[in-house]
């Protein structure tokens, strides 16, 4: 197995498709093969079983290799151990070790045994008559071999076969007088050069010299990965003759000592000595009578000497090998081999291809005429076992001379791979063998991040490809229905339903039973696209068993011949014809076999019937049903430590005799590898996870393991001892009982299977348990063991989701959830989904994610305490250890699952213009601001098309026909008509004018099915278009000098109503365009129409207005329905015209329909992160999705999915409905204060507890800021009018007024110090400076003491006070200045260079901190006036600081930034030492005893617990999830110290001192100078 990478010529092959000698894939298994005389070496067998291979195996493990240990001698009986079918089973193993295995790969136990000298199995017929030519004058020695061989004519060439013995426990004298025989004859032969020394050797070798010959001597890459333990007796020849010493060395059938075994044993010894002395590891034992007692010390050192040698020559021989492959590396590793899978099970599928060359050429014809026009995809199906695979291989084969040109085969046989199990993995590799191919830009990783995104780059990669006129492009996908998501979909999102010029797909697919074929046809609906895969002709089904005849060198006597065709009457099924052959080669010439099943159904009843007779009905039964059982197959390794935990196999196995061990029981390997062999071809071999795993190659005969060995309570059983396997139960050493027939007594027995925990080590995951648990948990029944080890288990989640990914997590919910009872499996679920933006923005990082699920699920710990309970119990639990500072909520404060918001769906569109839901089909359709139409199946959440075409921002869509078409409407003043089940456009019309960008553009559209119009209408022009033939029935002009805001088309009043800028509505026949009539506004004055819906039923439309008003209008008049508090963005109705949803700003409010018209819906709005740009109500009612703006979502943006029926659910308490941003906190967060939504004159007070509203108060004018003095219980509030007014919180009788300076001068800011006993007021350019001092009942406020004027054009953005009266004031533009009120001097701070946004001081008052737009903060020592730390935060979203505050000790900086995450920063050293998202702009930061509360623009309170262990040596980088961010620390003592430094290195006086000042502390995310 080489270790360097491929040669580019290698690689340029296999991107390309092309068929050729491949290199061996890289191994991440280490299996070892034990070789030993088997009555020799029984205590070192089971020394290394006890201790040596567990060790290794946890070495292993922790690499992420799966360790198997191949003793084919443990756990049977002497007689089967030398049996003459065990020697080649033997030498099977060892090559596959010696193919397979990581690292070592042999081990040989040699002691003083030689072994006996098995008899071959097979003899070619020159070589059987070299040794019948030598027998000839021995008559009886000849009779004797020819009673135990037979001639095997079917064999090429004819081949004697020596005929299996009954068992038995000893050996006869018989067998031992033909392996004499046959060794005196070849002895002669040699002599006379009749055969050769090899031949010679096959009779006069032992098992253990033909495998150290074929593991070690033979070899001639070095002895790498091979190991010989030796045995020495000190003095066993001086004892040799004595009874105790020939219980060690070979005897003959008399017992007396085998002289011949003796030497060639020695010889042995000699020639590895000679050949390989650097794997000899030899131990001297001193002689002793009583050797191999358990009491003699020297035999135990011994032993335990053996176990730590063998442990660590394997761990060495491992850990060489992965340095190799570390340092020949080849970069996307992973993709080639995935490519060299497929090609590798493609060059095995043609080997015997025959037939199907008039298919081959009319593909290739189709092929060639679609080249270069776009085209449908072509679909290749036909029932299973047909032959379909091949075909695809051979096509893909063949392609270049089918295409006649250069082509790029990208050859995928779905299910066979753990990359073509899911269409995520599959999309991934194909475009990545794609873009690696044609030379392109691989996919960025926020592409492979979200799997919308990857449809899109695989559907505009297809595009790219087509124009760039290189080699055709063709893709070929087989068994389409083996791939997970498809099987339980009604459409294939990411199948494009036509190809572009040069691109080709083909798809192979089963007809049948499991519906699939139905699935293709959703998403392709040309009829000439498929194409049924027909039976062979009967010659081509002949032809088909002679090919596979001669590759396995046999061939059938007439009588058999004629036997399998009267079995397989007409048949060209090439799977039934597999089958039939797989059972024809076994046949021997001496032999008429009974004929053979009819169907391919009967044949694996008959195949399982036949392993039955061989190896038990129960072992069948057993090895057959756990592979079924398992998601993707099972390893060799993992099927023997189930076996070794299925008490009915080992009563079955040890029925006859006892296992070799008193203190572990396990599955003897033989009997495994016997069945495997007589599987043959029914087993394949799947890469899954780097591991290969054995599963079912033919779906039928799975479907009869099911039938036969999986009904009925059996099927719980399978899943159950595999749960018990993967849930680790009975490994690291825990006992279980079992009884055996021999013994009668229960006996508690190791079974020595690989540990399962959920991390082999820091970064290694256990992935097969992860994949492999929830499965058989599930269908065992145990599903308490499923909530708490799976779906309650907070270790599960986090080591599931940071190796798998959030939608592997998810799958496993949703594989749970049908089947649970659980509504708290609901919400876990739900929460996960709700995570997954944060995890796709910041990476998936266990803080992250447990932060995000505390946030969210702890609103339920009450309610919910069974399961989301325990699991934010652990999540606390892992806080309260973890070695890195980090931010621990302490209550919920993050949207939360039950409330209305279900999902955040980013995917491949940039900027959301308008939106369309197709209800029949559950599609939605997105329309963009770079001209595309997105088209997602919102059952699967993936999108399916992505329609191109418009050159300008779709500026509006409308469904129809049952929800199969769209009509688009765009800037670039179009209407495209689209299917949107095909994706194909149907007509393109031109709205006419010039194209002049100033020129009105289409704003509305309305589709008249029953007139078969659509209405298109801009602000001066209404337009009627035939939606058959595209030609326009009319046109209505209007007046430029008042144009139309929104018009409405009212089908069935046959009128169209347009409402104009100045409020005039103007009621027109929708048929004719003619005008009926004008009228006024009269409900709505000063405000200018922004949006319309129209109302079919009742005839009218809904307007909405510039200053927040929604008027119900119709042709008789208008009435006022509502006023939100902003301009109305968009109005939406539903289907039924039963629910309304008006958009505003970062909101959206839903309404009832009611006699009057609407009222509101919803008590809460649907609030967003930005601007809501458009909505669409979903299938009956029960969602709405809303499009909105997102500036942390670069280059696509998002959708939310709400629930419109989450009232019904559980729910945490409700939000405080704050839009401003002026939030107050008090009593420690149980109130919040804020402008109340609809009366900015009035504040309100939340309890926050009860998620209510508990008073409100009266300013009688706007509030422009609030402040809370907590320990006097007092709220300022600060008004548009200059003045201030404090409420006492414990008393609402008396109110004090503080009357501004000068008046109708607008507050801006105001501060508190820390004792509370000072208050600053700040104007625009005026700041006032107030004391409070205690009073009854209400404080007594002097002043103002000081006013000073900043005398400065800008004004002041934010301000603090000290208690001596100094001030420090931030400008808008940026200017930072300390003002000493008792001396009237002002000391200038260097400046932000922007707007000042907070500034806040320290406890102590000696530090102070301001923040800026621009993401800088500054640590100022107030005692200098200079800054102590300047922290600058630039990353990809967005930058800015909100708000800042200090810890209750001064040792940190809590900081809410804008792009909605909250940062820690030490004062110390200015270390950055936390951040993290919390989704939300945080409004202003309040210190706890050990966090701080913050209030947030989503309506929560945080509350959190800053945790920083005392010693930070490991700290984690806080930002190394934060993408494309960047920290820039500068301290001003580095930077004097430097400076310092260069002056005296300068004078030259002072080197020795620059040397001590240590160089600047970089990291790619932190910089500090």
């Amino acid at each position: 197995m080489s270790a360097g990478p491929l040669s580019p010529g290698t690689c340029r092959r296999l991107l390309q498709g092309q068929v050729g000698p491949l290199p061996a894939p890289p191994s991440s298994s280490v299996a070892i093969f034990i070789s030993s005389v088997v009555s020799d070496m029984d205590a070192e067998r089971e020394a290394l079983q006890s201790t040596a291979y567990p060790e290794v195996q946890t070495f292993c493990q922790k690499h992420g290799l799966m360790f198997e240990v191949v003793d084919l001698r443990w756990g049977i009986r002497n007689t089967e151990a030398t049996d003459h079918m065990t020697t080649d089973l033997c030498l099977e193993e060892l090559d596959r070790c010696r193919k397979t295995s990581l690292g070592p790969a042999f081990v040989a136990l040699l002691g003083d045994q030689y072994g006996p000298c098995p008899v071959p199995t097979l003899i070619e017929e020159k070589e059987w008559e070299a040794l019948k030519a030598q027998l000839t004058t021995r008559p009886s020695d000849l009779e004797l071999v020819a009673h135990h061989f037979q001639k095997d004519e079917n064999a090429v060439p004819p081949t004697y076969v020596l005929q299996a013995a009954g068992p038995r426990e000893t050996p006869s004298p018989e067998e031992a007088t033909l392996t004499s025989v046959l060794r005196c004859g070849a002895q002669e032969a040699r002599r006379l050069g009749l055969i050769t020394q090899e031949q010679w050797h096959r009779y006069h070798r032992s098992v253990i010299e033909w495998e150290i010959e074929r593991g070690l001597l033979s070899l001639t890459d070095g002895h790498q990965g091979a190991t010989v333990f030796l045995r020495e007796i000190q003095d066993l020849n001086k004892h040799i003759l004595e009874d105790c010493a020939l219980k060690m060395v070979d005897r003959l059938p008399d017992g007396c000592l085998d002289t011949d075994a003796h030497n060639l044993l020695s010889s042995l010894k000699g020639r590895i000595d000679d050949m390989q002395p650097g794997v000899l590891k030899a131990h001297h034992l001193p002689w002793s009578r009583d050797l191999v007692n358990p009491k003699n010390k020297a035999h135990t050192q011994y032993l335990k000497e053996l176990g730590e040698q063998f442990v660590a020559r394997a761990n060495h021989q491992v850990l060489e090998r992965l340095r190799e492959l570390e340092a020949g590396r080849q970069e996307l590793a992973w993709l080639y081999q995935e490519i060299r899978h497929h090609l590798g099970l493609s060059a095995e599928a043609t080997k015997t291809f025959c037939g199907r060359q008039e298919l081959l050429a009319q593909v290739g014809q189709r092929l060639r005429q679609n080249d270069s026009h776009p085209h449908t995809p072509l679909v290749l199906f036909g029932p299973p076992g047909i032959g379909k695979t091949a075909l695809m291989c051979k096509l893909a084969e063949q392609m270049p001379g089918l295409l006649g040109c250069k082509t790029v085969a990208v050859l995928r046989l779905l299910g066979t791979s753990q990359m073509s199990y899911d269409a995520r993995s599959l999309l991934q590799s194909i475009c990545f063998q794609v873009c690696l191919a044609y030379g392109l830009p691989l996919p960025p990783a926020q592409v492979q991040d979200a799997h919308a995104r990857m449809v899109q780059f695989f559907h505009t990669l297809l595009h790219t490809v087509s124009c760039r006129n290189f080699e055709s492009l063709v893709i070929l996908l087989d068994a389409v229905d083996d791939v997970d998501s498809i099987r339980r979909a009604r459409r294939i999102p990411w199948l494009p339903p036509q190809c572009p010029p040069r691109v080709h797909l083909i798809l192979s697919v089963c007809s049948g039973q499991r519906g699939v074929l139905d699935t293709v046809q959703q998403t392709i609906m040309d009829p000439e696209s498929y194409w049924e895969v027909k039976p062979l002709s009967s010659n081509q089904g002949q032809e088909m068993i002679q090919l596979l005849l001669e590759a396995s060198r046999r061939t059938l006597s007439p009588g058999q011949r004629d036997l399998l065709w009267a079995s397989l009457p007409e048949c060209g099924h090439p799977g039934r014809l597999r089958l039939a052959f797989e059972e024809a080669r076994k046949w021997t010439s001496f032999i008429m076999p009974a004929p053979l099943a009819s169907t391919a159904k009967e044949a694996m009843h008959q195949l399982c019937a036949r392993l039955e007779q061989t190896h038990g009905q129960l072992l069948v039964a057993r090895v057959l049903g756990y592979i079924v059982s398992s998601r993707h197959g099972l390893s060799e390794a993992e099927l023997k430590d189930v076996l070794s935990l299925d008490d009915e196999v080992l009563q079955a196995v040890y029925q006859d005799w006892t296992p070799p061990s008193k203190e572990l029981l396990r599955f003897p390997p033989l009997l495994w590898v016997r069945l495997r062999r007589d599987l043959g071809n029914c087993l394949s071999k799947r890469p899954v996870d780097n591991f290969t795993l054995l599963a079912i190659t033919h779906r039928q005969l799975a479907e009869v393991v099911q039938e036969r060995y999986l009904s009925g309570p059996e099927k719980a059983k399978r899943h159950g001892v595999l749960a018990d396997f993967f849930l680790g139960t009975w490994s690291q050493g825990t006992k279980k009982l079992i009884t055996l027939p021999l013994v009668g007594k229960p006996l508690n027995l190791d079974r020595k299977v690989a540990p399962q925990p959920l991390w082999f080590s820091d970064t290694v995951a256990n992935l097969r348990k992860l994949k492999e648990l929830p499965r058989h948990l599930l269908h065992s029944g145990r599903i308490q063991e499923l909530k708490q080890e799976v779906l309650g288990s907070m270790n599960w989640i986090s080591c599931r989701g940071m190796s798998g990914g959030i939608e592997s997590l998810l799958d496993d919910f949703d594989l749970c959830a049908p089947h649970l009872d659980c509504p708290e499996v609901g919400l876990v679920r739900e929460a996960l989904q709700l995570c997954s933006l944060a995890m796709e923005l910041r990476g998936m990082e266990r803080s992250i994610l447990y932060t995000e699920l505390l946030a969210r699920l702890q609103f339920f710990t009450t309610s919910h305490p069974a399961l989301v309970g325990q699991l934010c119990q652990q999540a606390q639990s892992w806080f309260r250890v973890c070695p890195h500072p980090v931010l621990v909520p302490l209550g919920g404060f993050l949207q939360p699952p039950g409330g209305p918001l279900r999902a955040t769906l980013t995917g491949c569109h940039k900027g959301i213009t308008t939106m369309a839901w197709s209800l029949e089909e559950k599609l939605l359709a997105v329309g963009t601001q770079d001209g595309i139409v997105a088209v997602w199946d919102m059952e699967q959440q993936q999108v399916i098309h992505i329609l191109t075409g418009h050159t300008g921002e779709v500026k509006c869509l409308k469904v129809f026909a049952k929800g199969t078409l769209a009509i688009s409407a765009s800037k670039d003043r179009t209407l495209r008509l689209w299917n949107l089940l095909s994706g194909r456009v149907k007509f393109t019309i031109w709205d006419g004018g010039t194209k002049d960008p100033t020129e009105p553009q289409i704003g509305s559209l309305y589709v008249d099915e029953a007139k078969k119009v659509v209405y298109s209408a801009s602000s001066s022009k209404i337009s009627a278009w035939n939606l058959e033939t595209a030609e326009l029935v009319f046109h209505i002009l209007g007046d430029a000098s008042d144009p139309w805001m929104f018009t409405a088309v009212l089908a069935s009043w046959a009128a169209l109503l347009t409402v104009s800028e100045d409020g005039v509505v103007t009621l027109c026949s929708s048929a004719t365009g003619k005008v009926h009539g004008k009228q006024h506004l009269s409900s709505i004055k000063e405000e200018t129409p922004t949006c319309g819906v129209s109302v079919q039923k009742p005839g009218k439309m809904v307007i909405g207005f510039s200053k927040g008003s929604i008027s119900l209008v119709s042709s008789e008049g208008d009435s006022l329905l509502e006023k939100l508090p902003e301009a109305v963005g968009f109005l939406v109705i539903s289907e039924d015209e039963s629910l309304l949803a008006a958009g505003f700003g970062r909101s959206v409010r839903i309404f009832l329909a009611d006699s009057q018209g609407f009222h509101r819906f919803m008590a809460t709005d649907l609030e967003h992160e930005d601007t809501v740009e458009t909505a669409v109500f979903g299938a009956q009612n029960n969602l709405i999705v809303t499009g909105s703006r997102d500036a942390l979502i670069q280059q696509s943006s998002s959708f939310k999915v709400w629930d419109l029926t989450y009232p019904q659910k559980p729910r945490a308490s409700a939000p405080f409905l704050d839009r401003t941003g002026l939030t107050a906190v008090s009593h420690n967060g149980s109130y919040v204060y804020f402008p109340k939504i609809g009366d900015k004159n009035k504040v309100t007070i939340w309890d926050v507890a009860e998620g209510e509203e508990q008073d409100a108060l009266d300013t009688s004018n706007e509030v422009t800021c609030l402040e809370v003095a907590e320990q006097a219980n007092l709220l300022f509030t600060g008004l548009v009018s200059g003045i201030v007014l404090v409420f006492p919180l414990n008393s609402r009788q008396d109110v004090l007024c503080i009357p501004p300076p000068e008046a109708r001068k607008a507050i801006n800011c105001m501060a508190l110090s820390k004792s509370e006993k000072h208050l600053a007021i700040a104007y625009d350019s005026i700041v006032l400076v107030l004391d409070l001092s205690p009073g009854d009942p209400c404080p007594v406020i002097d002043g103002p003491t000081y006013t000073f004027y900043t005398q400065l054009p800008e004004t002041i953005s934010s301000v603090a006070i000290l208690a001596n009266y100094r001030v420090i004031y931030g400008m808008t533009n940026g200017a930072l200045f300390l003002y000493e009120c008792a001396n009237s001097k002002v000391f200038p701070l260097e400046a932000h260079g922007n707007r000042v946004t907070c500034v806040e001081v320290s406890h102590k008052e000696q530090l102070a901190v301001s923040g800026s737009e621009k993401a800088l903060l500054c640590l100022w020592d107030l005692q200098a006036c200079k800054w102590k730390f300047q922290m600058n935060y630039t990353n990809s979203y967005c930058q800015g600081v909100q708000c800042a505050c200090f810890s209750k000790d001064d040792k940190y900086v809590y900081a809410g930034l804008k792009d909605r995450s909250i940062i820690v920063w030490s004062v110390l050293d200015g270390t950055l030492l936390a951040v993290q998202f919390v989704h939300a702009l945080v409004n202003r930061i309040i210190p706890t005893a050990n966090g701080f509360i913050a209030p947030t623009r989503h309506g929560y309170l945080i509350r959190e617990r800053f945790q920083c262990p005392s010693s930070r040596a490991s700290q984690q980088d806080p930002l190394k999830n934060f993408k494309k961010a960047v920290w820039m620390i500068k301290s001003r003592q580095r930077e004097e110290l430097a400076a310092a430094a260069a002056a005296l290195q300068d004078s030259g006086s002072g080197s020795a001192q620059g040397n001590e000042c240590k160089s600047n502390k970089r990291s790619q995310v932190c910089l500090i100078v």
